[in-house]
């Protein structure tokens, strides 16, 4: 891929600040209730310290959902509970405000924004600044054909890099990241397997929209087709995407990699997004200290590539969904952290102290 060198992530990308997560769990020691009382509040809270690069921490002022949308030519083998080329519907629910994921992000003060990376639709049906990163119409057929062409990979890697700076750039200070796709589970089984070396029937689920068991086998032959595709190419990560991947996929990579360099915390939402911290993990390996995932989804690609990563869901509530929903469930666990992070006082406050403390003050 001419002009993009992925190696260039591996000394881009830093960890969050070490010296930072000390400081803040000497923070934490003279503050509130006892260290370790709050759960994975505590672990939380360190998290955002040490990414924000202060302490204590700050609350989450500006979160923002980023939904990549594309749709994938796998879906024609009808593999997804939604029919192919539709997925369209699913971004304008979500741009008036229709769907549930943009009903959650309105209670939780989260922005919304949908980027169509491959959607098969006029691109004038939609707002321009909706589809200005549009690669393509649609992905290929990934059990036959590349999803996309070297080209078109390096434009939607580039796209999604662009996203994530724009948003840093707008003060974002928590991204949460989803798709919008029909066929995009199959896609990122794909690459799930290909990369942890398994089979294609340990990594099919039934997607977010659900699909029957007549469904699941056309979906699980899809992603062997496609995995035998796949590994030939496992070396070279873009390569890899423009292979079995799709323009969202891609997209999301290289937002995930670009919000690393520029030390924006990511939740990651369901196996798309999943699928994506895969790729990207190979690209370098300290990105994921920045990233959380949101939820478990039930997909068994998503919890191979979290397992992979080393990174377990906040939360487990059965929401299969996906657009996601995920992510912005799990903002409020991080909006509270913060808040105790940043406003905890300090012990000999009598608001810090625990019921035993309280009583061994009383009896005394």
């Amino acid at each position: 891929m001419s002009g993009l060198n992925l190696d260039d992530f591996i000394n881009d990308i830093d960890r969050p600040d070490v010296a930072i997560r000390r400081d803040a769990e000497e923070w934490r020691a003279t503050h509130g209730p006892r260290p370790g009382a709050l759960g994975r509040l505590d672990d939380l809270g360190e998290w955002l310290t040490a990414a924000q690069g202060g302490v204590p921490a700050k609350p989450v002022a500006e979160p923002r959902l980023v939904l990549f949308a594309g749709d994938h030519g796998i879906a024609e083998l009808d593999v997804s509970g939604r029919a192919a080329g539709t997925a369209d519907a699913l971004a304008r629910a979500a741009l008036d405000g229709r769907s549930a994921t943009a009903i959650l992000a309105r209670r939780f003060g989260a922005g919304l924004r949908v980027v169509d990376m491959a959607l098969d639709c006029d691109p004038e049906s939609l707002p321009k600044d909706v589809t200005r990163h549009r690669v393509r119409r649609g992905s290929g057929r990934i059990d036959v054909e590349d999803a996309l062409t070297a080209e078109e990979a390096e434009e939607a890697f580039r796209a999604g890099m662009a996203v994530a700076d724009e948003e840093a750039d707008s003060g974002t200070d928590l991204l949460l990241l989803g798709d919008l796709s029909v066929g995009g589970t199959t896609a990122a089984g794909a690459i799930v397997a290909a990369l942890c070396g398994t089979d294609a029937s340990v990594v099919t689920g039934r997607g977010g929209a659900g699909i029957d068991d007549l469904a699941w086998m056309r979906k699980c032959a899809a992603i062997r087709d496609a995995l035998r595709r796949a590994r030939p190419v496992l070396g070279d990560q873009l390569q890899l995407l423009a292979t079995v991947g799709g323009a969202d996929l891609t997209a999301m990579t290289g937002f995930l990699l670009q919000a690393a360099v520029r030390r924006t915390p990511v939740v990651l939402d369901g196996v798309v997004s999943a699928a994506a911290a895969l790729v990207a993990q190979r690209v370098a390996f300290r990105a994921p200290d920045w990233w959380l995932a949101g939820q478990a989804s039930g997909e068994p690609a998503q919890e191979k590539a979290l397992d992979r990563i080393a990174i377990d869901p906040l939360l487990d509530h059965g929401v299969t969904t996906g657009e996601g929903a995920g992510a912005l469930l799990a903002l409020p666990f991080l909006q509270a952290a913060a808040e105790l992070w940043a406003d905890l006082p300090e012990h000999g406050d009598g608001a810090a102290e625990g019921p035993a403390e309280a009583a061994v003050d009383d009896i005394t």
